[in-house]
Formats: structure tokens, C-alpha cells, sequence
């Protein structure tokens, strides 16, 4: 289902990157899902830029600071072993559900900003995630996406209860994810 050669990954966190722990604030509960470390690996030896938008509602709702979703960011990356810049930008959407959306996907405000950055065309970004806001965003912005079914809630459900189940591909993991990505990869 994918259209073209992909460029750029706009990547989801918990629940595509590492375990979804609701409200996510300690480092020491960061733990990657499995393949995470081989699909990222294959994707920048494919030369594929990497980035990282992320909803963490608990900074809106007063549960933790941003400074916590950092911390957990770092214990990613280091956990990852691939080095502290292989994301070229990460998003952490501080808003609460219920506050004005600025960066919370499905805001295409992100995914603008890279692709006016970096110059790429929608064609050329894929988001992937294991939420159906995520590939909701790829629908706000015109890019591709593929979704992961390693999240806590059943992503196929999800995907066909808001009319997006037809639209995108859902693979077992992000290694699966990344071998579909790579083959239109250029």
C-alpha cells in the first residue's frame, strides 16, 4: 500500500519504540519492544531520516513535567545503543486531550514543519505507529503510514472504527514495519 519511496519516518514512541506504560515518567520503566533497535538500524542504513512525535497527554494533565518525557527519551536512547542523534527532531505534545491542539496528533503542525524543514513531499514521509491518532496524522498531512500492532490497545479495532482499516497496512512489529517500508525505500 505504500506509494512511494519513503525518506523520512516520523515515528511514534510508546507503544512503536518502546512498552506503552500509561503516564510514562520513569526512566527506569523504559524497556524497547522487540526488533526496535534491528528496524531503526536498517532504516538509517537505508538513509532514511528519522523523527519522533510523541502524545504525552500526562505534561497536560498535570501528572508530570517535561522534563520526565525527556528523561525517558534519553533512557531510549540509550538503551538503543545507535547513538544520541539519530532522531533528527522529537516532538513530545505536551497537550491534554481536552486542551487546544498545537503539536497533539492528529495536528499536522509536526509533520508541516519537517517536511517545509527538510524539504520533502508527503509522498516521501510515513508515520508509523500503533494508535489509530497516528495514522490519523498521516491522513491530516497527506503522507504515507503504517501502523504496528505493539501497542496496549487492538490497532486493526481501532483502525476500523474510524474508517482507516482499508487505508493503511498494520504489521506485527516495527521490524516487519521497516522490511514493508524498505522495499519502497530508495
Amino acid at each position: 500500500m505504500l506509494t512511494h519511496p519513503i525518506k523520512a519516518l516520523i515515528l511514534d514512541r510508546d507503544g512503536t519504540l518502546i512498552e506503552h506504560v500509561p503516564y510514562l515518567y520513569d526512566p527506569a520503566n523504559v524497556r524497547l519492544l522487540p526488533g526496535v533497535v534491528a528496524g531503526l538500524k536498517a532504516a538509517l542504513d537505508a538513509g532514511i531520516l528519522l523523527f519522533i512525535h510523541s502524545n504525552q497527554s500526562g505534561v497536560g494533565r498535570g501528572l508530570f513535567d517535561l522534563a520526565a518525557a525527556e528523561a525517558c527519551n534519553m533512557r531510549m536512547l540509550e538503551l538503543l545503543g545507535l547513538g544520541d542523534s539519530i532522531f533528527q527532531r522529537v516532538c513530545l505534545a505536551p497537550e491534554a486531550p481536552d486542551a487546544p491542539e498545537i503539536y497533539r496528533k492528529p495536528s499536522p503542525r509536526f509533520a508541516s514543519e519537517i517536511m517545509l524543514d527538510f524539504g520533502l513531499l508527503p509522498g516521501e514521509v510515513c508515520y508509523v505507529g500503533d494508535r489509530w491518532s497516528d495514522l490519523a496524522t498521516a491522513v491530516a498531512t497527506g503522507t504515507q503510514a503504517v501502523g504496528v500492532a505493539t501497542g496496549l490497545e487492538d490497532l486493526r479495532q481501532e483502525l476500523h472504527e474510524h474508517g482507516l482499516l482499508d487505508q493503511y497496512p498494520v504489521c506485527d512489529s516495527l521490524l516487519s514495519a521497516m522490511s514493508l517500508i524498505l522495499q519502497k525505500s530508495c
